[in-house]
């Protein structure tokens, strides 16, 4: 074997990632704080944002590893769905005899040439560590003047926590936020029976996670929207995706909400299928957002006011990485947002320490967790060269010129940044037969089994099945819309 590798977390991320580790020869542990696998998955309060009616945001497709297909008979699973399907992925590849549950690590930290964890059953001494707890288990509340004088009888949660909708039920809710949590959460209690409102500092467009039979991540999260943006005008690429967004869910001023910018950039967009129906049936009102809050009054910017028996926030979470040591604190300068690494991942300072899983965005986390495993474990591998540092210092520094400005990205960015650094993203020419699914097909983990390392015989075949899926990619003709755009990149 290779060395000793402890893997913290055992959600998605750490599965995959002792997956890949194991391909490569390396012997991994995975430390789960819990009391079962899943990470989010598991719907345990405390350790879950996962609520009780909440499906999946993305298609079942994308929803799932190269390895394994989703065998869910819906389009967007359950939790419940995802939860059975990471436990097959685990018996799969033996990974629960490699997980020790109820085992919290405390504090990370250098020893030698090696790295200590110390944990709540020990101090262990590991020869590389990789880092998957998780993104999203820190509720970011914004400071409200007057918050915490509120007085409702539900008082005030995060989205995090909304584990009893019923709870709600015949109560006026507030729902602060315009992330998908906060758009689905105000969907369902709405649907549920209670009389809601929801604030925002700006309004989103909002794109259904189901339009004209086909899922919608299947239209915005293509390979083409990644090689567009590295060949276009931003500007281009802002009026392609909002032509598509539009398109397929409307406006949301169509509805009765407040109208988006009209840069879809500079708007942002989330996926929720039931929300802008709602608003439109009166069933969900839109407020800006709140200037101040006393008592069970909630005012708003502009002056109205109203009575709340609680308040939902769904505005984000912090990064919080507690059991880091100083110093490595101090070399990825971590804050609430940012950790300096090579494309989330990597840091010449800290070598044989990997992040799995620390980026905000837009899209399932599936398909991109497991080309940053790969990445991770065939460069630890040798399968492909390590990025030389003085690559790395760049790609850090570039990032650290971002700071202060948005560092949401799309899933599409993500999963080819690690594809390529794998050495797995599919060359065009070498599959004529699946050129329309390869640029305007969904990013189906399929996909990046065609080429590279781990390339798979039955990929081809699998993928042309999985780009067809609810009638999306059906010939190998590009539409018109699509020779369209096409034509605008291979022009530039």
């Amino acid at each position: 074997m290779k060395g000793s590798v402890a893997v913290i977390g055992a959600g998605p991320g750490g599965l995959v990632a002792a997956r890949w580790l194991l391909s490569q020869g390396f012997e991994p542990t995975i430390f789960e704080q819990g009391p079962m696998l899943g990470g989010q998955w598991t719907g345990l309060s405390g350790r879950s944002g996962v609520w009780p009616t909440m499906h999946t945001n993305t298609s079942r497709i994308l929803t799932a590893f190269s390895d394994l297909e989703n065998t869910a008979t819906v389009s967007h699973p359950s939790a419940g769905d995802i939860l059975d399907y990471l436990n097959r992925y685990a018996d799969k590849f033996d990974l629960a005899a490699r997980i020790r549950l109820h085992t919290k690590v405390d504090r990370l930290s250098r020893a030698g040439t090696g790295w200590l964890v110390d944990h709540s059953g020990g101090t262990e001494t590991f020869d590389r560590v990789v880092v998957a707890s998780g993104r999203f288990h820190s509720p970011a509340i914004p400071p409200v003047p007057g918050l915490g004088t509120f007085s409702g009888s539900e008082g005030v949660s995060s989205t995090y926590d909304y584990k009893d909708p019923g709870r709600y039920r015949g109560k006026r809710v507030l729902v602060a936020g315009c992330a998908v949590s906060a758009l689905e959460i105000a969907a369902d209690l709405a649907l549920l029976g209670a009389e809601v409102v929801l604030t925002q500092r700006r309004q989103r467009y909002v794109l259904p996670k189901f339009a004209a039979g086909v899922p919608s991540d299947h239209r915005i999260f293509t390979r083409y929207g990644v090689l567009a943006s590295e060949i276009l005008a931003p500007a281009e690429i802002d009026r392609q995706l909002k032509e598509i967004v539009v398109e397929a869910g409307g406006s949301p001023e169509q509805y009765g909400a407040p109208a988006p910018n009209p840069s879809l950039f500079a708007a942002g967009v989330t996926l929720s299928q039931h929300y802008l129906p709602l608003v439109a049936e009166g069933r969900i009102a839109v407020q800006p957002w709140m200037d101040s809050v006393a008592g069970s009054t909630v005012t708003f910017a502009g002056g109205r006011s109203a009575d709340f028996d609680g308040i939902v926030f769904g505005t984000g979470f912090d990064l919080n990485l507690p059991f880091l040591s100083d110093e490595i604190r101090a070399i990825l300068d971590v804050d609430e947002v940012h950790l300096d690494a090579d494309r989330y991942t990597f840091h010449p300072d800290l070598p044989c320490l990997a992040f799995m899983g620390m980026w905000d965005q837009s899209g399932g986390y599936f398909v991109p967790l497991e080309l940053q495993a790969r990445w991770i474990a065939y460069t630890w591998g040798g399968a492909v060269a390590a990025v030389n540092e003085s690559a790395q210092r760049v790609a850090i520094e570039t990032y650290r010129a971002r700071r202060g400005l948005s560092q949401k990205t799309r899933m599409n960015l993500a999963a080819l940044a690690f594809a390529r650094a794998a050495g797995v993203e599919p060359h065009l020419e070498n599959w004529p037969q699946l050129r329309r699914a390869l640029l305007f097909g969904p990013l189906a983990p399929s996909c990046f089994r065609l080429e590279g390392t781990d390339a798979l015989p039955d990929a081809p075949e699998r993928f042309a099945r999985e780009a067809a899926e609810f009638g999306a990619i059906t010939s190998n003709d590009l539409t018109e819309r699509e020779q369209n755009y096409w034509s605008l990149v291979e022009n530039e």
